[in-house]
């Protein structure tokens, strides 16, 4: 299949560049490089510099193309600036994502993988969370997706669009061989945040609340490695009928507490942190965990790196070999210099 990948220069975009074209697939990626990274593109893959605010962009792309689906990343993703800046996600994440609908309505594609997130249900009913619990989002992250999940199903009922939407909570991790990896600046994820602390003594890791009814009493959150939600996307995509379209959560099923995120780093990177514990902060659940269980059983995913430690020690391996992100290229750790973390403390 000839596919379009929307922010494809981003984390997960480009890891599911990756699985696509492992599995024959022939791909062109549409990225404006605000967040993405033109390094992080195969290069078997075709680069078109554009954003999915421009529909003549869109349209020359999908027609010169042959484009006969698409997969869907472009979007902003932090919930905090979601919330100091609603414009933003709103025009971003579902404004642009309706004029990408309709630019594939008028050139004929009529399969799309939406990536979307667990930040649809908002706070759960019940854990491990289901594809058929109410939507409640709490933030404008999570309800510019969840617009865009409501605008899909319209653009089926109306003109026989083929989908699949993936929700889904934290991913973690890199390509296995270390090529591609993270590199968000700022990082605000938990894993990468701790490992690029990992060298620095005087950073504090902050765990707020031990006193949750969870098993060691800190937080319980769902960690799936990237490379296995890029292959969930391309079970998804290969699954498509036209007029038809599904809704898949992913996830570890069981999750993972705070402390056992900051031991698995600890020990990949042989480095002591300095835990701080605080308080609970207002508003935080104590377990969020999404349930697999119906793409296990329909399309019949199987993540292939599901322990936490694998999934951080395929970060690390990243973060050793890239230690500026893609602007580095060593392949040798021991000869890197020593990179810190400007923070003095980072908070989960």
């Amino acid at each position: 299949m000839k596919v379009l990948v929307t922010g494809g220069a981003g984390y997960i975009g480009s890891h599911a560049v990756k699985e696509l074209l492992k599995a024959g697939h022939e791909v062109v990626v549409l990225d404006n490089l605000a967040n993405g990274h033109q390094e992080a593109v195969d290069k078997r893959a075709r680069l078109i510099v554009g954003s999915t605010s421009d529909p003549d962009i869109l349209l020359k792309v999908l027609r010169d193309d042959k484009i006969e689906a698409v997969m869907h990343f472009a979007a902003n993703i932090e919930v905090a600036e979601s919330v100091s800046d609603p414009h933003k996600y709103y025009t971003n994440n579902f404004s642009n994502a309706l004029t990408l609908l309709e630019a594939m309505k008028t050139a004929g594609v009529n399969k799309l993988v939406f990536s979307s997130t667990a930040a649809v249900y908002g706070n759960p009913v019940k854990t491990p969370i289901e594809e058929n619990q109410s939507l409640s989002p709490i933030n404008p992250y999570g309800r510019s997706k969840m617009m865009t999940e409501m605008a899909i199903e319209d653009y089926r009922n109306a003109h026989g669009l083929g989908f699949a939407i993936l929700r889904y909570f934290n991913v973690a991790g890199a390509d296995p061989e270390a090529h591609i990896g993270e590199d968000h600046k700022p990082e605000s994820h938990l894993i990468p945040r701790i490992l690029a602390g990992a060298n620095n003594p005087e950073v504090e890791v902050k765990i707020f609340g031990t006193d949750y009814p969870t098993h060691d009493g800190t937080c319980v959150r769902d960690y799936v490695h990237v490379m296995d939600l890029a292959h969930a996307h391309v079970l998804a995509l290969e699954s498509i009928k036209a007029g038809e379209g599904d809704i898949y959560n992913l996830g570890s099923e069981s999750g993972f507490s705070v402390r056992e995120v900051i031991n698995a780093c600890e020990k990949v990177t042989g480095k002591k942190l300095k835990i701080v514990e605080e308080a609970r902060r207002a508003g935080d659940p104590a377990t969020l965990i999404a349930s697999s269980q119906k793409i296990k059983n329909q399309l019949h995913w199987k993540p292939k790196y599901p322990s936490i430690k694998t999934i951080v020690q395929h970060a690390w391996n990243w973060h050793q070999s890239h230690p500026d992100g893609f602007r580095t290229r060593s392949i040798n750790p021991e000869a890197l210099s020593q990179k810190h973390d400007n923070a003095k403390a980072l908070s989960f």
